[in-house]
């Protein structure tokens, strides 16, 4: 096995540190980006560029709201708590 194949195999045995800060959190688009266009792949029934691109990019702003609203939720009901 080659060395560059050793050090990438070797990268996945430790967790990539992100933290949680405001800016960290845009690791979560990518993530959703994928989910969506996966899911909507699975789903569709005929596949064609405009329909496909339309629905994929409704799944992610749905999920990104969704996300949006947990947090805010989250966020006050731990300031409630809290306080």
């Amino acid at each position: 096995m080659s060395l560059i194949a050793t050090y990438i195999m070797a990268s996945f045995t430790a967790p990539e540190n992100i933290g949680t800060t405001a800016q960290s959190m845009l690791w979560l688009l990518p993530l959703v980006a994928a989910i969506a266009v996966i899911y909507k792949a699975t789903k569709v029934q005929t596949i064609t560029a405009d329909k496909f691109t339309k629905e994929a990019l409704v799944l992610f702003g749905s999920i990104i709201v969704f996300i949006i609203v947990a947090a805010l939720t989250l966020h006050a009901l731990a300031w409630l708590i809290t306080e």
